[in-house]
């Protein structure tokens, strides 16, 4: 899971880290009272939750709430407060996505507790590779608006968090068309994939000037099992309905040959 922390004294941020270190599989991200950046950081990943003080100097902590909720509508979020604040107090707008209070000194077992209750509400995409390509969330199909906006992101998948350039994407699947026909053609399917993950409100590739990078948080794939180890995943069959996957196959059969010998 990913979460952000955001307070403005260094002691309260270090001590908070070392309340979660080495007992949590989460990637963290800690914040002063920079507002620009906590917001384009929210507006390029897909947060689980959100840690706020509330009191800070240049923040108020409520007012960022409702700033993120704008952002990702489902984000989990936990005020950290010196002071005597209940939901009674906060606007409606924000009611539903916050979890609760905790207080400084910062209890561990507090904290522990709003960890476990975010990661249960979390996220998660399964993605299907071996064979056909299919998403799903929560069991639900993803339905991409168009074949290429689909094909854009199983070729994200492939590349297993790699970067990915306009003219690669290009080169993969638009190989033979004029250039400018094919920029069109990309900037469509780009646009066309950002619109599909804000639909089903799942921010998982972070949109940049002809660069896509995917971040494989909260993405469960048969494909990066396979590559933890799994070996017995693969079918000698990889995203099928794509020319250029038969590229990968070849490093996936080595894969396999090794872990038999």
């Amino acid at each position: 899971m990913k979460v952000i922390v955001v307070d403005d004294e260094f002691s309260s941020l270090s001590h908070f880290l070392n309340k979660i270190i080495g007992h949590w599989d989460a990637d963290y991200h800690f914040f002063n009272d920079d507002e620009e950046k906590i917001l384009s950081y929210t507006k390029n990943n897909y947060i689980d939750g959100a840690f706020l003080d509330i009191y800070m100097p240049h923040i108020d902590g409520v007012s960022l709430a409702k700033k993120l909720v704008k952002i990702q509508s489902d984000i989990k979020i936990v005020f950290i407060t010196g002071g005597n604040l209940g939901l009674d107090d906060l606007d409606e707008k924000i009611k539903d996505n916050v979890i609760g209070f905790i207080y400084k000194p910062i209890d561990e077992i507090k904290l522990s507790n709003y960890l476990l209750e975010i990661e249960d509400k979390r996220k998660e995409m399964t993605v299907k590779t071996f064979g056909s390509f299919d998403c799903f969330m929560n069991g639900n199909v993803v339905r991409f608006s168009s074949s290429k906006s689909k094909e854009l992101f199983a070729l994200l998948i492939a590349l297993n968090g790699k970067s990915l350039t306009m003219s690669q994407a290009i080169t993969y699947l638009w190989p033979d068309k004029d250039i400018d026909r094919a920029k069109i053609l990309y900037r469509d399917a780009v646009w066309r994939l950002r619109q599909t993950l804000n639909e089903i409100n799942f921010k998982c590739v972070e949109f940049m000037r002809a660069l896509l990078i995917l971040d494989k948080h909260n993405i469960k794939c048969d494909y990066y099992d396979f590559l933890a180890g799994n070996v017995d995943l693969y079918n000698n069959e990889f995203l099928t309905s794509y020319d250029w996957s038969i590229g990968f196959e070849s490093s996936l059969n080595e894969i396999k040959e090794k872990h038999r010998k």
